[in-house]
């Protein structure tokens, strides 16, 4: 388990030019898993354009962080993180993929990242 460890040092920085403190841990986000079913290369070839469409919209809509395919063995298994857990189940629900019967099974979990760098 990953913990955090703040230690207390007095400074001689001017508070001007001290980064802004963050206001506590990031918020969850949604790591959604696909496992393909074993022949998935046909019929991914053929609802990729739809299911592409659905992974642009819901990035520009900003729902949807980073998504890309499982390397080593590339079965055709894949993740995508999401800002929440509606986004993360309204595009499993209407994804031509998982319509279409190229994902056997898929999970939603929700996520901690401990490397959060404030924007």
């Amino acid at each position: 388990m990953f913990a955090a460890v703040a230690e207390t040092v007095p400074s001689e920085t001017a508070a001007s030019e001290t980064a802004p403190a963050q206001a506590g841990p990031p918020a969850l986000k949604y790591v959604v898993t696909y496992h393909s079913v074993p022949d998935f290369a046909p019929l991914a070839q053929l609802h990729f354009p739809a299911h592409h469409a659905r992974v642009v919209e819901f990035h520009e809509r900003g729902d949807l962080i980073m998504v890309g395919l499982l390397q080593e063995p590339m079965n055709g298994d894949s993740m995508a993180v999401f800002t929440s857990q509606a986004a993360a189940e309204e595009f499993v629900a209407g994804d031509p993929f998982v319509l279409n019967k190229v994902v056997a099974t898929w999970t939603i979990r929700p996520w901690q990242e401990v490397l959060h760098q404030p924007g």
